[in-house]
């Protein structure tokens, strides 16, 4: 098993979201975050004064999948947060060691 984590832009959650579903994966945690990469941060006006942004809002996407799946995972990700531009995000994925459903007690995959 492994957990893929995808740092994306937020307006391209329902679409990371669709992909995702459409190649089996049945769940997933999305968490709103805030960060800064090459993009760095941008100047705003605001009642008339400029403020300088460092932080950028992001969406964090969380998902435990089986081994077969990652590869198809990590190409539905890329091609639905991909916008071309700089700031599109990053996806992390590590290695598992053990997954428990609470409600049953389930263990392994059969926990997912």
């Amino acid at each position: 098993m492994k957990k893929i984590e995808a740092i994306i832009k937020p307006f391209k959650l329902d679409e990371v979201r669709e992909a995702l579903s459409e190649i089996g994966v049945t769940g997933l945690t999305v968490t709103e975050v805030k960060g800064f990469g090459r993009q760095k941060g941008h100047t705003e006006l605001y009642r008339g004064a400029e403020y300088v942004v460092d932080f950028l809002p992001k969406v964090k996407l969380e998902i435990v999948i089986a081994d077969n799946l990652v590869d198809r995972a990590i190409e539905a990700v890329i091609t639905a947060a991909r916008t071309g531009k700089i700031g599109d995000g990053k996806i992390f994925v590590t290695n598992m060691e053990q997954v428990i459903r609470i409600r049953t007690g389930e263990t392994g995959e059969t926990a997912i």
